[in-house]
This record gives C-alpha cells, structure tokens and sequence, in this order.
C-alpha cells in the first residue's frame, strides 16, 4: 500500500472513529446531567440571604459545568416560604436554604441547628458543628425527616429588635405583639409577649399596619433594606436570641445518597464556601447600614438595660427545660449545646474577647 493511500485510509478512519466515540459520548453525558430544584425562604434578591441563597446555588452549578444543573426559586414562587421543608422532605425539591429554627414546632431539637437564645456566636457554632459532634446530632435529626443538612452561611449577631416604644423593664414586654421566631419567640411569651411568626417578605406590612408592635430581623444592612424605620424608631441591642445565625441547605437524603461521592464533596464545599462569604458580607455592611439608620433616618439606638436582659435570661431557662423534656434527642442535643457553650465561652474570654475589649479601649472605640 502506497504511503499517501495509507494515511488518506487511515486518517479518514480516525474521523470516522472520533466521530463515533463523540456520537457514544455525547448520551453518556447527557445521561450523568443531574436536576437538582432549590426552594427557599427568602425573597428573590434579598440582601445578603436571598442574594446568598443564589449564590450558592449558582456555584453548585459553576462548579460542575452544568453537569448539575439548578433551578433556584426564592420564597413564593414554587411553594410558601415555610412550605420548603416539606418540599423538600418529600422529594419534591431537592434541597432548601433557610433557617432551621423555623421547624421546630416539627421538632424543638431543630432551633439549635440555627440559634438559640444565649447560644453560640459564629465562630462557636462553626467549632460545634464541625468538631464539637454538633454535626452528627443534626445528621441524626434531620435523618429522621428525610434530610442531609450542612451549613450555609451566617448572619452574625443580631440586633434586639424593632420597637415603638421604649423598653425599660420586663414589664414593657407584656401584650406586645412581636415577630420573633425560634425558642426567642418562646422567651418572649414567658414574658408576657405574643410571639408571631412570619417570612421576611411579610414583616414590613404588618410592622406598619399595627398587626404587631415590634419585630426583630436581621441587623442594620437588611433592616435598613426593610425600612422599618418607617413604622418604629427604638432599635434595641444586643440580641438575646439570635448570636449567631446559621443558615443550613438542607438536601432530600434519598436524592443525596444517590449521588456520587465527588458531588456529596463538590455541594458541601460550595455549601462551606458560602457560609463564610456571607458572614463576611454582614460584617463589611452592617456598621455603615447602621450610622446611616440613626444620622439620616433618626433612628434612636438603646441598649437593653441589665434588668431586662436578665429576664430573659431567667426566662430562657424555663425554656430551654421545656425543649428537654421533650425527649432524649433533645436533651442530647441540648447537653451538646451547653457543653460547647461552656468550653468555647471559656476560650473566648480569654482570647478574642480580652483582645477586641483592651483594642478598643486603646483606640476609644
């Protein structure tokens, strides 16, 4: 065979043979392509944890080429803010970004994996979870639901909330009606308060309307965002209740067991990766949110005085003794809980919190 006629024969072979293998490859690719439907209790481009939640869903899809491939819907616009558990749970949705204290009337264990009262801030919460067993304790109640939660980003410390009028003493909070969720909800009502539960997305009109006389959200970046300026003008800090608020992405476990371990790995990384991003976002906006709140729409900054948060420190204790006798799951979580609450706290006195104090004291913060 000539040498020209051989590569001519041989080349058009290679053509043929590339051309087939692309032909094989293209259904075998196509046939790994994963649909993966996230619903969530945010509004759509909301600072910080809408705009996080779509985040960390473009990522999942970033970091795959596609190869999973997201469908993001905010609070509405597939199912009701405080229906995406369901969704998810019975495989409807494949996975949720939300705040897991919102479930605890399915569960109070479920107010821990977000915050509690007296809880851990974001640096202590991220060392339970990760090395304190507080993962394994959540994998073992989400388990029970049909769920993998890990974490998916924080809010840090949040303010005390939103009021109309002035709080002075415990005796303030008897018949208010006050937006506040989790196990803080359940403080307020030992104190006489009437705790409602509402999305984000419903807060303003109830704020304004009257339906309720005081709320607490977030902090100063999305609470400037929500203009509750506009309906009360007593800020009040710290929170009691929220210290450091976790946000989780929760995943349907039957879908979760069916994926290969590079994409357990590739979604909780992007999981990870956002937990720390929007921790970061809170930090950087927050101050300045806050100093435009009190010098251009005359909020007026207050401190909750030791009386008060005193009570709610007793109250929080009559709480806490109601989610432990609910049952054994609860009272490991919670034994978990005040363990890390114990070490961590110590560490931190003599650590961050004896810096950030002398620093400040240095420069007259």
């Amino acid at each position: 065979m000539k040498r020209r006629e051989f590569l001519t024969k041989t080349g058009a072979a290679g053509v043929a043979g590339a051309a087939a293998a692309s032909s094989l490859a293209a259904p075998a690719v196509a046939q790994k392509r994963t649909e993966m439907v996230v619903v969530s209790t945010w509004p759509r481009d909301f600072p910080g944890l809408g705009t996080g939640a779509q985040r960390l869903s473009q990522r999942i899809s970033d970091m795959t080429d596609g190869r999973i491939k997201v469908e993001y819907f905010a609070a509405s616009e597939r199912v009701g803010a405080f229906d995406s558990f369901d969704e998810v749970a019975s495989g409807n949705a494949q996975a949720y970004h939300a705040a897991d204290y919102y479930w605890k009337g399915k569960h109070p264990g479920w107010a821990y994996f977000t915050a509690v009262p007296f809880g851990l801030s974001y640096t202590e919460i991220n060392a339970w979870i990760r090395f304190g067993g507080g993962q394994q304790l959540w994998d073992e109640l989400a388990g029970q639901f049909g769920l993998k939660c890990m974490m998916a980003g924080n809010t840090g410390c949040q303010m005390g909330g939103w009021f109309n009028k002035e709080i002075t003493s415990a005796d303030d909070l008897k018949g208010l009606k006050m937006r506040i969720p989790g196990l803080g909800g359940d403080v307020m009502a030992k104190l006489g308060a009437s705790p409602v539960s509402l999305p984000g997305g419903q807060i303003y009109e109830n704020l304004v309307s009257g339906a309720i006389d005081a709320t607490e959200w977030v902090g100063p970046w999305n609470d400037s965002f929500m203009k509750f300026y506009e309906a009360a003008k007593y800020y009040y800090y710290p929170g009691f209740h929220e210290p450091g608020s976790m946000l989780a992405f929760g995943v349907n476990a039957s879908w979760w067991g069916k994926l290969s371990k590079t994409d357990q790995l590739i979604i909780e990384s992007a999981a990870s990766a956002e937990n720390d991003i929007m921790m970061a976002e809170y930090n950087a906006k927050s101050g300045s949110a806050l100093a435009s709140l009190i010098k251009d729409q005359g909020v007026k900054l207050r401190k909750f005085n030791d009386d008060v948060y005193d009570s709610f420190g007793d109250a929080t204790e009559e709480v806490f003794e109601g989610v432990r006798a609910h049952s054994d799951l609860s009272k490991k979580i919670d034994d978990s809980f005040r363990k890390a609450r114990k070490d961590l706290g110590a560490w931190s006195k003599i650590s961050d919190q004896a810096y950030v104090a002398q620093r400040n004291r240095v420069l007259g913060v």
